[in-house]
């Protein structure tokens, strides 16, 4: 099998044999399902949900899944995953002076239990650098380098071309009560 014809960086390195079979860790499906509004519909469900509670809440579940992968697949190209690239943004957003792990943790759309590991993986490739703090040593700063900088700056366009085409169908008035009402079913409870 030929891994150079997929875009997912490091493919080749990646590869090995099991039992004969070509196996590697990246994972780049082209696959995605389509997300045509009607949630029962899409799970061939025959039955009625239990409560308008448990539709809408399948229904943002569904949603959130459609948009991840597709969201995703325009980030694999470039060897990202969503959550590599939030980090990103937020270490953009803080500047030079930078954020501590736990402070990058708290910002963070899905929170990573091994943040450690995440940045390593960042760091490995230059999109971030770390330095201890010299009045606390052990306060370590992380922050966004030139490359991840530039990296960003190349995925900029496209991700606002991918939330634009996404919600085109909505006007702006829609956009504002999705927002308001995600935003209360998040503090509900």
């Amino acid at each position: 099998m030929d891994f150079a014809a997929y875009p997912c960086p490091g493919r080749a390195e990646q590869a090995k044999k099991v039992n004969g079979i070509p196996v590697d860790k990246c994972r780049y499906n082209k696959y995605s399902v389509p997300m045509n509004g009607k949630r029962k519909d899409e799970i061939k469900q025959t039955k009625p949900f239990g409560s308008a509670a448990e539709e809408a809440f399948l229904n943002l579940q569904r949603t959130s899944a459609a948009l991840n992968r597709e969201f995703e697949g325009l980030l694999k190209p470039l060897g990202l995953t969503s959550t590599q690239y939030n980090v990103l943004r937020i270490l953009r957003g803080a500047g030079s002076t930078g954020l501590l792990c736990r402070q990058l943790g708290e910002r963070m759309i899905t929170p990573d239990p091994d943040i450690t590991r995440l940045l390593d993986r960042l760091e490995k490739r230059k999109l971030i650098s770390r330095t201890r703090d010299s009045k606390d040593r052990r306060a370590i700063f992380t922050r966004i380098t030139g490359s991840g900088l530039l990296l960003l700056g190349k995925l900029d366009k496209p991700v606002d071309n991918f939330h634009r085409k996404r919600l085109a169908h909505l006007d702006k008035s829609s956009i504002q009560s999705l927002i308001r009402l995600l935003e209360a079913a998040r503090t509900s409870g």
